[in-house]
């Protein structure tokens, strides 16, 4: 016997059994209709079955008789397989018609189950609340961030665990929003990019998955660029780490300084063709694109040094948590804080604000104690323009009580702004942004005439005559603020260009006017604030003016940061710079101007020229003052000796015949203009 058949019986056993009975008594009974429907339904499904086994055993049989093998154990084995399959058949019948009376009492038990929950909902017209959707209720009515040990729903269900649900950390980061093309395809719907993305997926992928930057076709791989980072050390949940270079990249380092030297940017460039992969020299050269108006190369150098970052970064440094830490005060930390910079403003100027903003939390979670490049000078007007008002104020009121925001002007103005634009149905924040926005015209006068400037807004009549806003303004405000705010008015003009916005400021400029004008005792208070607190600016302010490249801020820098050297690739490093490695002292150079005589000549001319002096040694490798520092100088000195030898060559006079010769002709020239003035008067 096949084992199919045993099968059979095994399941005709299993139907005969007294829990197949029990089972099928369990069946709730049914009107004699639905029974009806039922055995019509069972008596279908049989014919069926039948008809389609009796077609199947008479199509096998042609088939057999026209094949018919002659071997005797051929048929045995035909007969067998054949038995095989007519059970395999009965098999599949009994299933099916078994499969077929319990899908039927399914259906019968789901229409009683309706039923009753219809009824249930007529006696019950309110459905009871589970506990999830009670606690999320309870969250949004009592606010998230703080732990609910207990919690009572409408129902009366009581949670004694401990939720623990806290809001993420405002300089928190979401990878998504690290990428311009996202921000691009959610503005201009994702045909913008479909092409571009097709492309990346049909070219094969040298490397691997990135966040900062995509790479790009052009680029060549990475296989050992001597950059790389370690875990430095680590306080609490924050981790502190720092970039290093392997004794190859500080040689490559050295020639980059040489290079740069010599003043000429082909040195520099050729650093790039022969290390396509050196950081500084990447920095360097985007600075030479941007003077000759390549924007895209600029951009292009830039992201590829935020790739090579990124390729060595450790593996429990995190961008998005905010509890990664570097020291601005290391020479190899200091080009990711600048890359990230230019970065983020090359977004910007793409329109991707929101990726702009993004890359600013990233900056500022660095270092966020020091802030060494000053981003919260300028991370309100992302918020701003990416519309991420919320951001702000939750950034202002945590960080108000120990940064002291609101001395700064940005923030002054922009929380209000972004107060105003959260009001739309609630009274409390446009109340709020009122009084903040007095505040801070009351605190900084002096922004309200070159803000109505740039957004090409003519001030009232009464405004204009009003001394609160002209004279006391310039009077009360040194030059220190005077950088904050024309920093913040040629940055941030663009936010007030609203009709809605200028109408609301000008409502809150006469409030202010009639509180000055009844002395009210803040106006008093923010006098004696504003002249006594802005004195002296910070070192990494300057450094912000300087790379911001914001013209109505630049020139009011101090003439010992204008006129002295600033290095593009590292400008104003820290006065207490830590150097992890230094370079090598270079020969005197009087055995360096043996060999090329020429060049001896034209130093010599130089007045500091000393052909026994030493060469200087350097402090590190980005961070201290170069050898060639003073070059400019030297030059300019060199110029203005020029200019003084030039001033005291005199010509000697013409000799005597060519003097009579000149005489001669001159008399002749003067007889002749007197006697045409004669003939003009006889006419």
């Amino acid at each position: 016997m096949s084992t199919r058949s045993l099968r059979k019986l095994q399941s005709n056993k299993d139907l005969e059994s007294p829990k197949a009975s029990e089972n099928i008594e369990e069946i709730p009974e049914c009107d004699e209709n639905e029974r009806a429907k039922d055995e019509d339904d069972e008596d279908a499904v049989d014919d069926e079955l039948t008809t389609s086994s009796s077609s199947k055993s008479k199509k096998k049989k042609n088939s057999v008789n026209k094949n018919a093998p002659q071997n005797i154990f051929a048929l045995l084995s035909e007969e067998a397989e054949k038995r095989e399959d007519e059970d395999v058949d009965s098999e599949e019948k009994a299933e099916k018609t078994e499969n077929k009376a319990n899908s039927a009492v399914r259906a019968k038990r789901k229409k009683k189950k309706k039923n009753k929950a219809k009824e249930n909902q007529a006696v019950k017209p309110v459905e009871e609340e589970d506990e999830i959707s009670a606690t999320v209720r309870f969250i949004e009515q009592n606010g998230v961030g703080k732990q609910v040990t207990s919690l009572t729903a409408v129902n009366g269900v009581r949670s004694n665990e401990c939720l623990g649900l806290t809001q993420k950390p405002v300089l928190s980061i979401e990878h998504r929003n690290l990428n311009p093309e996202n921000e691009i395809r959610r503005i201009f719907g994702s045909r913008v990019v479909e092409n571009d993305r097709t492309q990346r997926r049909n070219r094969s992928r040298p490397f691997r998955k990135t966040w900062l930057v995509q790479p790009k076709e052009g680029w060549l791989g990475i296989n050992k660029t001597g950059l790389s980072m370690r875990l430095d050390s680590t306080k609490g949940d924050l981790q502190y780490f720092v970039f290093e270079h392997s004794k190859a990249y500080q040689k490559v380092q050295f020639e980059f300084l040489d290079a740069v030297e010599t003043l000429h940017p082909e040195n520099i460039i050729n650093i790039v063709k022969l290390y396509p992969y050196h950081i500084d020299a990447l920095m360097q050269v985007s600075e030479i694109y941007k003077m000759s108006e390549d924007l895209q190369g600029a951009v292009e150098m830039i992201e590829r040094v935020l790739f090579v970052f990124e390729m060595s970064f450790h593996p429990m440094f995190n961008l998005t948590t905010g509890t990664s830490r570097l020291d601005y005060r290391r020479n190899e930390n200091r080009s990711f804080f600048l890359a990230l910079f230019h970065h983020l403003t090359s977004v910007g100027r793409r329109g991707c604000w929101r990726t702009a903003l993004e890359v600013c939390k990233l900056l500022l979670s660095l270092d966020p104690e020091n802030d060494p490049l000053c981003v919260l000078l300028m991370i309100d007007f992302y918020a701003i323009r990416s519309e991420q008002y919320g951001f702000l104020v939750r950034l202002f009121d945590e960080w108000e009580s120990h940064r002291s925001l609101s001395l700064l002007p940005n923030f002054a103005f922009s929380v209000p702004l972004a107060l105003f634009h959260l009001s739309a149905n609630d009274e409390s924040k446009l109340k709020r942004a009122e009084a903040m926005l007095q505040r801070a015209l009351i605190m900084f006068p002096g922004i309200l005439f070159p803000l109505l400037d740039k957004c090409s807004v003519a001030p009232d009549s009464a405004v204009q005559k009003h001394a609160f806003f002209t004279s006391t303004a310039q009077a009360s405000q040194s030059v220190e603020l005077q950088q904050l705010i024309e920093l913040y008015v040629g940055r941030s003009n663009s936010c007030w260009k609203e009709p809605g916005v200028m109408l609301w400021l000008e409502n809150n400029v006469g409030k202010v006017l009639e509180r000055v004008d009844v002395n009210d005792p803040l106006v008093l208070e923010c006098i004696a604030k504003r002249t006594s607190t802005y004195r002296g600016t910070p070192r990494n302010i300057h450094r912000h003016l300087i790379i911001s490249e914001i013209k109505e801020a630049l020139s009011r820098l101090p003439p010992e940061v204008r006129f002295s050297p600033i290095l593009s690739y590292d400008p104003l490093p820290p006065l207490d710079a830590i150097s992890s490695y230094k370079r090598p002292p270079k020969p005197p150079r009087a055995a360096q101007q043996l060999g090329n005589p020429v060049s001896a000549f034209f130093q010599s001319l130089w007045p500091s020229f000393d052909p026994q002096a030493p060469a200087a040694d350097q402090v590190g490798a980005v961070g201290g003052r170069p050898e060639g520092a003073d070059l400019r100088q030297g030059v300019a000195t060199l110029v203005d000796a020029m200019r003084h030898l030039l001033d005291g060559i005199r010509f000697t006079p013409p000799p005597a015949e060519n003097a009579e010769r000149e005489n001669a002709e001159g008399n002749n020239a003067e007889d002749e203009e007197d006697e045409d003035g004669a003939d003009d008067e006889w006419d």
